[in-house]
């Protein structure tokens, strides 16, 4: 690779499993960014369904081969681009390479395991284009949290906006950045729209609280929320980061209260745990930019800037288009992965040293693999090994 900006597309699928986000964005891998068009695709509904019941069964996401699921995820993830591309107009010899991250259905850093589904090698050979996966493995099997792994890409993106400045991303589970005038801190900050999500699901039949208008419509049991907010994860120090599901039990505390006073009180959690970032920083944030699906929930926004008394804004504020930036994100590590730059820092995963990552799969090497009629007994770590020798920490 040279100096000239990559056309990459990033794709995954966040914790709350909303659907399956696309991006094309063109950078140099460093600070020079011009993101395209993106898109959020479904999946589809019985695929969904399996991954839902999935998560519900961390053990069996732990123990089981899932190759069946793992490859049905492939394809929906490959045939999502290849809609995105179709009509956006993106003519595969265009892209040059393609980051995919694919879903995660179980993470556990204490035990240097993650694991998110989505192989690289059968979708460089159906598209035709180079793919880089496996984002997460090297940093969790160095000793790191394997997460958050956007802060690379958020600074690039503040890069011109007032220090301290901190970014937020509201997913399944919520993750900060926070960018000074000389460093780059980044953690999990404890549940967000998980609990709420699944709570609305089980007692709505919705798949998340519109607006926050059901949470507007609750009181917030403050004696509960005090003994949500008694949970050991938030005393740690960072770098820390949390499983989607690290919570469920947790928020059992609200069983016996109304819906909607459950759905408000596990508001305001997610507004408390997000809130209690500010003692893990070095300064606090003159502003806080906010994205993925919460940014869409008034009653998380409002509750958040009046907890912090600073403002809080969407990144649409920025211009920048808040439901793609993690797409955009993997399209970005990409091409660091592909010029051997690091995909995290010791301030943000607590991995020992900054970290490159990914595994590379040339879809001229995956064609020539599926020509084989006797495949290697371990066809991704053989591919690995033939186009990265040089690079063994990015392939473990």
């Amino acid at each position: 690779m040279t100096d000239r900006l990559t056309t990459a597309i990033g794709t995954i699928s966040g914790t709350s499993m909303d659907g399956i986000d696309i991006a094309l964005i063109e950078t140099d891998g460093r600070d020079r960014v011009r993101p395209g068009p993106g898109r959020t695709l479904p999946y589809p509904p019985e695929l969904r369904a399996e991954l839902q019941a999935l998560l519900a069964d961390p053990s069996i996401a732990e123990r089981e081969p899932l190759t069946a699921l793992e490859e049905r995820v492939t394809l929906a993830f490959t045939d999502a681009i290849a809609r995105f591309m179709a009509d956006e107009g993106i003519a595969p010899a265009s892209v040059d390479l393609i980051g995919l991250h694919g879903q995660t259905v179980f993470h556990r850093p204490e035990r240097r395991f993650t694991r998110q589904l989505g192989r690289g090698d059968i979708m460089a050979r159906q598209l035709g284009i180079a793919v880089v996966d496996g984002f997460r493995q090297a940093d969790v099997k160095s000793g790191g949290h394997g997460a958050p792994l956007a802060p690379l890409y958020h600074a690039a993106m503040v890069a011109r906006l007032p220090k301290p400045v901190m970014v937020l991303n509201w997913g399944g589970v919520g993750n900060v950045t926070y960018v000074g005038s000389d460093s780059i801190l980044a953690f999990d900050t404890g549940p967000a729209s998980a609990l709420i999500d699944d709570f609305m699901q089980r007692h709505y039949g919705r798949a998340f609280d519109a607006d926050g208008a059901v949470a507007a419509q609750g009181t917030v049991d403050s004696g509960c929320l005090a003994q949500l907010m008694d949970h050991p994860f938030f005393a740690l120090p960072p770098p820390k980061s949390l499983d989607r599901q690290a919570f469920h039990a947790h928020a059992g505390l609200v069983a016996g209260l109304a819906p909607e006073d459950a759905v408000a009180t596990l508001t305001a959690f997610t507004i408390a745990a997000t809130a209690a970032a500010v003692k893990h920083v070095p300064e606090p944030p003159q502003r806080w930019l906010v994205g993925g699906g919460g940014r869409h929930n008034r009653s998380l926004m409002a509750g958040l800037a009046a907890a912090l008394g600073v403002a809080v804004d969407p990144v649409e504020a920025e211009g920048w288009d808040g439901d793609q930036i993690e797409a955009q994100l993997f399209g970005y590590l990409a091409v660091r992965s592909r010029l051997g730059l690091p995909l995290s820092l010791p301030t943000t995963t607590g991995v020992p040293y900054p970290m490159p990552g990914g595994a590379f799969w040339p879809a001229s090497l995956a064609r020539s693999l599926s020509s084989f009629s006797a495949m290697p007994e371990s066809p991704r770590a053989s591919a690995c090994s033939i186009s990265q020798p040089s690079r063994a920490a990015a392939c473990a």
